[in-house]
């Protein structure tokens, strides 16, 4: 179930939230949160019903372990490191099953030159985001921080339908602790009109503008072989699947952060700008930034961090963004998109060390120019770098990206590679007419220069609201407001009935 379907925002989402409050009014507290795990199965279920079950047996699995990790005391520290160790390995065995077994048996056929067969199996949707989630939860029991024990809470942080399918990857600190306050079981209009607000700007990031790109980017991701592609069409195509992603995935976060809002729970953000960063460092700080977390919390500190000599940590930081690509899919593709990211932070990190060992020998701040090679400089690199990563992030197979990446540094022509004849497909409708070029720049502003989702509504807008909210005429100004905002819900959501129906990218991860 799509959240920019009508089916979610206007059956599911009123039918779920009214009620989540009724029976928290008539029936307690405990029987809501239970309606949230079974409403959040129902959404589940939509897709394929039969994963239901695998999502079920997860949570009871990972919740039985944690408990038993829990109860050993001192005395038992093998028992306990023997049960993490059962815990993580049968849930990446799960995984790699659902997800990478199809990829193993390609892999060894291309490897070995006889064909291994094939095992057809369906990926769960969202089992990438539930698995980490868990991982993370026995792990943190392990190390004696997890101070929540109840299963009701547990069953509903991992299954939440605002983030089950595509996150945020959550962290039981933040989210278990707000089941348990009794306010977010009680309506209120200030948590509607600020979710409300997240939900709509999602919305039309991901109906006004991610769509609108889509089409451009798959002209040549997409096209059949043997087609000529000229090298305007290539940065035209990667130009629009970056801001297709970005849009996309922004989008689905807002309207995950807006849905939970409605009722009183506040998600973690998951983008902060990150086109606007002017370093790798700096945009993995600002992209997807619950993946950051997780990669760094779990895998790169576990793998020893930058606490074992410079050597160690350009490796460990390989490895980390090595495997963060090969969770996204089962594609070698992915793994080269890791891979060169994790490249571009060792560089990153050796400049900077370089930067600081010159300063200090000079005992004084090198120039702006020789720190950072300008802001402006350094803000075109580093896009430029994530730009020539969603080339093989987006690219059907390894040769595709390399003809892709071919032509766009290429003076000429490139026959023989996938995409749109010249004066066809991307670049004429550019140069058809001024309003998609318009369209363009408008739509890169906002990702670089204007302000971001959560800067706005916890801004300017909550600034506004709180205006209101003083004012005698509260109630009718606030449900004017979200009167407003609905209508304004609607309106994108016809939209986007009106067009054929385009997933989240996510929803493949």
């Amino acid at each position: 179930m799509l959240f920019t379907s009508g089916e979610f925002l206007f059956v599911y989402l009123p039918l779920t939230l009214a009620l989540f409050f009724l029976i928290a009014r008539w029936a307690g507290d405990a029987a809501a949160a239970a309606w949230l795990v079974l409403a959040s199965f129902v959404f589940y279920a939509y897709w394929l019903p039969v994963y239901t079950a695998l999502l079920a047996l997860s949570i009871v699995f990972n919740y039985t372990l944690g408990r038993w990790i829990a109860g050993c005391d001192a005395q038992h520290a093998k028992l306990r490191r023997l049960l993490l160790f059962v815990a993580v390995a049968a849930n990446l065995a799960v995984l790699g099953y659902f997800k990478y077994a199809n990829f193993f048996l390609d892999t060894l056929t291309a490897l070995f030159g006889r064909s291994l067969g094939s095992l057809n199996v369906i990926l769960p949707i969202g089992i990438s985001f539930y698995t980490f989630t868990q991982i993370a939860y026995l792990v943190d029991v392990y190390a004696g921080k997890v101070k929540e024990s109840n299963p009701l809470h547990y069953a509903l942080f991992v299954t939440y339908f605002p983030h089950l399918i595509a996150g945020p990857i959550l962290h039981h600190a933040e989210m278990m602790p707000q089941f348990a306050l009794p306010h977010i079981y009680r309506p209120r209009l200030e948590n509607f009109s600020s979710g409300f607000a997240f939900l709509l700007i999602g919305l039309a990031k991901k109906v006004l503008v991610a769509d609108s790109w889509a089409p451009r980017a798959n002209d040549v991701f997409d096209s059949t072989a043997g087609a000529t592609l000229m090298p305007g069409s290539a940065w035209g195509a990667v130009l629009a699947y970056t801001l297709q992603i970005y849009f996309d995935f922004s989008g689905y976060s807002d309207m995950a952060v807006g849905l939970s809002l409605l009722i009183g729970v506040r998600l973690p953000f998951n983008f902060n700008s990150p086109y606007r960063a002017t370093s790798i460092v700096e945009f993995w700080r600002c992209w997807h930034m619950t993946l950051s977390r997780f990669l760094r919390d779990y895998l790169y500190f576990a793998l020893g961090g930058n606490r074992h000599g410079p050597v160690r940590r350009y490796a460990n930081l390989l490895i980390t963004m090595l495997l963060g690509g090969l969770w996204h899919g089962a594609s070698w593709t992915f793994v080269i998109w890791g891979g060169l990211h994790g490249l571009y932070l060792m560089v990153n990190h050796a400049w900077r060390s370089a930067a600081e060992r010159t300063a200090r020998l000079m005992n004084r701040p090198l120039p702006g120019l020789l720190q950072a090679g300008g802001r402006g400089l350094a803000f075109m690199l580093t896009l430029l770098c994530v730009m020539v990563a969603w080339v093989f992030f987006r690219a059907r197979g390894f040769e595709d990206a390399q003809r892709i990446l071919a032509c766009m540094f290429s003076v000429a022509g490139c026959a023989g590679t996938h995409g749109p004849p010249p004066g066809e497909g991307v670049v004429s409708s550019y140069r058809a007419g001024w309003i998609t070029a318009m369209w363009f720049a408008a739509s890169f502003a906002a990702a670089v220069v204007g302000r971001n989702s959560q800067q706005w509504v916890d801004g300017p807008y909550a600034a506004a609201m709180r205006r209101v909210s003083s004012s005698a005429w509260r109630t009718l100004a606030l449900g004017a407001i979200i009167g407003a905002e609905v209508t304004a819900i609607a309106m994108l959501a016809l939209i986007s009935a009106s067009r054929s129906v385009t997933e989240f990218i996510y929803f493949n991860f």
